[in-house]
C-alpha cells in the first residue's frame, strides 16, 4: 500500500459512502474510552495534533483538544485570526507548513466546500474534518450516533426527524448518511426557503406534525441572518411554525429523544425549559463528543 493509499484510508472527511462496519468500529471504540476515563494515556504519545480552524467553534475545537491530551498527544493550536493567511496565504500552504514542520495529523475546520479533499489529496498527514461549509461534520454525526445507540441500543430501525434549517447544515447531511448506512430512516422538516431539494431523494421532507412522531427529534440552529427575504420576520415567528416548543415536545412518544447539535438559541428552535429536561441528550451529546473524537483520532493515527 503507498503513503498516498494509507493516508486516503486513514483520512476522515467525510461519512458518505462509508461502510457500516467502520462506522460501528468507531462507536465501539468510542464506547471503550468513554468506560475507560482515565484522565491521560499514553496511547498517542510523541505525536503532534494541529488544530486548524478557518472558522469559529468552541464545542468542536475544545472537544477535540481534550480528546488529543487525554490520549496523551502534544496538541497545536491554530488560530487563523493571528496567523500568515491575513496575510493571503492558502488553506494548502498553511496546512503543508504545519506538515513540514512535523506535525502528524490535522484537525481542520474551514467554510469552503471541496477544499477539505484537496488538501487530505495532497498532503501526507491525515486529515480530520471538524466542519466545511454545509458539506460535512463528520464527529458530530458519529457522536449523535453514539448517543443514539447508547439510549436505544441499536441504530437499526429508528426514525429521526431532523428539523431546521436543513440548507445550510453539515449536521443534517453528515448524519443523513450514516444514519441510512446504519439501518435508521431519516426524515426532514423544515421551511421552504430551508430546505435541501437534492437531499429528497434520500429523505422525505414531512411536515412538523410528522416530524413529532420520531424516535429521535433532531432541532438544528436556526440562522435567519441567512434568510433575510425568508419566510420568517422574527425569531418568535419561526418558533411558532418551527421550534419545539413545550407544547409540542408533549406530543413526543413517551420513549423518543431530543437532540440538537448547539449551539442553541433558546426559546427559538427549542424552548429553554426542554434544552435540560429529561428527554433531552443535548449535553450528553456534547460529553460523548470527546470518547468519540478520541476514536477517530487513534483510527487517523495508528490505524
Amino acid at each position: 500500500m503507498s503513503t498516498l493509499q494509507l493516508d486516503q484510508r486513514k483520512h476522515l472527511i467525510g461519512l458518505r459512502g462509508m461502510p457500516k462496519s467502520e462506522i460501528l468500529s468507531i462507536l465501539d471504540r468510542a464506547s471503550h474510552w468513554e468506560s475507560h476515563p482515565v484522565t491521560i494515556t499514553n496511547t498517542l504519545n510523541g505525536y503532534f495534533v494541529a488544530n486548524m480552524f478557518f472558522e469559529n467553534s468552541t464545542r468542536t475545537r475544545f472537544s477535540f483538544e481534550v480528546a488529543e491530551k487525554r490520549l496523551g498527544a502534544e496538541v497545536l493550536n491554530f488560530t487563523a485570526a493571528v496567523s500568515s493567511v491575513q496575510k493571503g496565504e492558502s488553506i494548502y500552504d498553511t496546512v503543508r507548513t504545519l506538515e513540514s514542520m512535523g506535525i502528524h495529523a490535522g484537525v481542520v475546520r474551514i467554510k469552503a466546500i471541496g477544499v477539505m479533499q484537496e488538501l487530505a489529496d495532497r498532503v501526507r498527514v491525515p486529515i480530520i474534518n471538524a466542519g466545511d461549509g454545509n458539506n460535512e461534520h463528520p464527529t458530530q454525526a458519529l457522536l449523535d450516533l453514539y448517543t443514539m445507540r447508547k439510549h436505544f441500543g441499536t441504530l437499526e430501525g429508528l426514525t429521526v426527524s431532523i428539523i431546521g434549517d436543513i440548507k445550510h447544515s453539515r449536521v443534517a447531511r453528515s448524519n443523513l448518511w450514516a444514519l441510512r448506512e446504519t439501518g435508521a430512516k431519516v426524515q426532514f422538516c423544515a421551511p421552504e426557503n430551508m430546505t435541501a431539494p437534492e437531499l429528497a431523494e434520500y429523505a422525505p421532507f414531512v411536515a412538523m406534525e410528522e416530524a413529532l412522531k420520531a424516535d429521535v427529534v433532531m432541532m438544528l440552529r436556526v440562522q435567519l441572518e441567512r434568510h433575510e427575504d425568508g419566510l420568517f420576520r422574527s425569531a418568535e415567528q419561526y418558533r411558532e411554525a418551527y421550534g419545539l416548543t413545550a407544547e409540542r415536545a408533549a406530543r413526543m412518544a413517551p420513549h423518543a429523544i431530543i437532540m440538537h447539535p448547539a449551539p442553541v438559541n433558546r426559546d427559538v428552535e427549542i424552548d429553554d425549559e426542554l434544552v435540560e429536561c429529561g428527554k433531552s441528550k443535548i449535553f450528553e451529546q456534547m460529553a460523548n463528543g470527546v470518547p468519540v473524537r478520541m476514536a477517530v483520532l487513534e483510527r487517523a493515527l495508528l490505524g
